[in-house]
């Protein structure tokens, strides 16, 4: 595993060319976005006599239509050619559209200027299949979320400098807008130098033929989407975030206008403090999950989004009574620091959400389809996108506040979160066990290398406190099947997560012997779909914080389906709040709390090299005295 910083990459040709293309493109379209609307919003514009609160939303909505249209045949480009060519000949497209853009704004042709975003749209719509698959090319298994989280970050980055740029180069005064022209222009031809230096990337599927029957493609790319369950509601949940921050953001403009009585300016500051929260959550992701692939903080991400946008309601619920006419005279009211503090913190834990989605996909996916999987995921975005501007007007229009609309996306979000978790309980199960690890101790990994990254295989571990399932599901990326006694299986609240975490029940043969035997069965089954499965071979927690002998239990499974075992120890967990009394009783006052606590992984033990006696062996001189 790599320990290196995820910012090494950008010292890398194999990520830096592509991070700065990615970055300028996305630079471009909202330099140009947020131009568009700040003239529509703040210069009384009015198309096909749509107002300012109606075109922001008509705006995104053409934006985001091509993603529906046209995903399917990007996706399928994306994985039949070299992806390098692809993003410069993409590229000289940007420069095209944004020539034309030049003339319609010199020219004030607004009708002309929504045309231009929906080919922008088009635009993008064959660069993002191209943009996810090339990372896992490029790319580590241990690389992926720092590398997702610059790309994420860098894309806020572009939203920042495309608000100021976007707003700044806009002349209020005169009305010609000969300096966005040139800037928009100016940095698609930069980008297009950039990609020329991206290096070459084979083309997964060659032969592929390509379906230009959009509406059958379409449904055939979204049943590789679903043959992966974690990787479908993935999607389905990144889908969600767009809802979420295009129903928020769209709003913006309008809520300044209407609700804050401020001026562009304090669009763009408003717009910055989420931007940069978004930025700095996806950064923090690699510190939070360790360089894994941590789906415990997606729950974390969705919780902390619905609190901080129903926040936002109270921050600043009627319209405020006086204009400001700076982002100063804005910052002086009382509530407005809240209001920015809400914004930055919901970017921030819309990072944590979506950051991990993002690369399970790309490392779960069969890397032959993984175009044409992002390329389903960017379906079903835009029609969540869609969706957001739709249910936005219809709610505007019945007679809601933006405020009021906040509190309803909260509750959806709130409802959506645990729609998803309860159809794929991995989500909230990594949830628990990331906090357990996290806030009750400081858990130290050594030798994960010696876990595979595919193919099946049996843990043993000493037996220490009752959460030593959690602990040690927490610190492998792969999902594993736990064996543990039906009496700590029935335990209040925990029944739920090892249920939930399919983990396996056993008896000793005089307590039960059917529930035995059908443990057995069930390890066989896991094993032979691929699959980790951890035993405990003490058969029970110890009393005494000592590693106990090793039943014969595990001989029988290796007999039976000969797999590697690999010999895992957990160290200072005896004493702790969840550990034993040497009376055997649980502890009822909380002790080694925030301890270090290391869990050593060896490496793997032959299945013609196992017996129980060895395998304790193992166990007792990795855990040395650590007790």
């Amino acid at each position: 595993m790599s320990e290196s910083s995820q910012f090494s990459l950008l010292s890398q040709r194999r990520f830096a060319p592509f991070f700065g293309t990615q970055f300028l493109g996305a630079l471009n379209d909202n330099i140009f976005r947020n131009g568009l609307v700040i003239l529509i919003t703040f210069k009384g514009v009015r198309v096909l006599g749509m107002d300012h609160t109606v075109l922001a939303n008509v705006a995104a909505f053409l934006f985001i239509l091509p993603f529906f249209l046209f995903s399917a045949t990007a996706g399928q480009l994306a994985d039949k050619y070299e992806k390098s060519m692809l993003m410069r000949r993409i590229k000289l497209l940007e420069i095209g559209l944004m020539s034309l853009a030049a003339i319609a704004l010199l020219s004030r042709q607004y009708e002309l200027l929504l045309f231009v975003l929906f080919l922008m749209g088009c635009q993008s719509t064959l660069f993002g299949p191209v943009k996810y698959a090339y990372l896992p090319q490029k790319l580590h298994s241990d690389e992926l979320i720092g590398g997702n989280a610059l790309v994420e970050s860098g894309t806020y980055v572009a939203i920042i400098v495309g608000l100021i740029v976007g707003v700044e180069t806009v002349d209020f005064e005169s009305g010609h807008q000969t300096f966005l022209a040139v800037v928009l222009v100016a940095v698609s031809c930069i980008g297009y130098l950039t990609s020329r230096q991206i290096p070459k990337t084979e083309a997964v599927d060659p032969k592929l033929r390509i379906n230009w029957n959009t509406w059958k493609e379409t449904w055939h790319i979204i049943s590789f989407a679903r043959e992966e369950k974690s990787v479908f509601l993935s999607i389905l949940g990144i889908s969600w975030f767009w809802f979420f921050g295009s129903a928020l953001t769209i709003q913006v403009p309008a809520y300044t206008a209407d609700i804050l009585n401020g001026n562009e300016s304090v669009v763009t500051s408003l717009l910055v403090a989420f931007a940069v929260g978004v930025g700095l959550g996806s950064l923090l992701c690699e510190r939070m999950s360790g360089h894994r692939i941590e789906l415990g903080l997606v729950p974390f991400g969705s919780i902390g989004m619905s609190l901080f946008l129903v926040d936002l309601y109270f921050a600043q619920p009627e319209t405020a009574a006086t204009t400001v006419a700076s982002v100063s005279e804005f910052l002086g009211r009382a509530s407005s620091w809240r209001i920015l503090v809400d914004l930055a913190l919901l970017g921030a834990f819309g990072g944590f959400y979506s950051v991990p989605l993002y690369a399970l996909i790309q490392k779960r996916s069969d890397r032959k389809h993984l175009s044409r999987i992002i390329a389903a995921n960017n379906i079903i975005n835009s029609l969540l996108m869609v969706a957001a501007a739709i249910i936005s007007i219809v709610i505007l229009k019945s007679g809601f506040s933006i405020p009021e609309l906040f509190v309803f996306i909260a509750v959806m979000n709130a409802l959506v979160a645990i729609y998803i978790y309860s159809l794929l309980p991995e989500f909230l199960m990594r949830f628990m066990a990331w906090l357990i690890i996290n806030v009750f101790y400081r858990i130290r990994p050594i030798g994960l290398e010696n876990i595979p990254n595919k193919g099946p295989a049996v843990v043993v571990c000493n037996h220490v406190s009752f959460i030593d399932p959690i602990i040690l599901g927490g610190s492998v990326a792969r999902p594993m099947r736990f064996v543990m006694n039906y009496k700590i299986f029935k335990m209040p609240f925990l029944s739920f997560i090892f249920r939930n975490a399919k983990a396996i029940p056993i008896a000793s043969r005089a307590e039960d012997e059917d529930l035995m035997n059908a443990a057995f069965e069930k390890v066989d089954a896991e094993l032979a779909a691929g699959n980790i499965v951890c035993i405990f071979p003490e058969g029970g927690l110890t009393t005494d914080g000592e590693v106990q002998r090793f039943r014969p239990g595990i001989e029988k499974i290796i007999a039976r389906r000969p797999v590697p075992v690999i010999p895992v120890a957990l160290g200072r967990l005896w004493g702790s709040w969840f550990s034993r009394r040497k009376q055997g009783g649980i502890r009822k006052i909380p002790g080694r709390l925030f301890a270090r606590v290391p869990i050593v992984f060896g490496e793997p033990v032959a299945p013609a090299d196992v017996t129980a006696e060895r395998l304790e062996l193992l166990v007792r001189t990795l855990r040395e005295e650590l007790r």
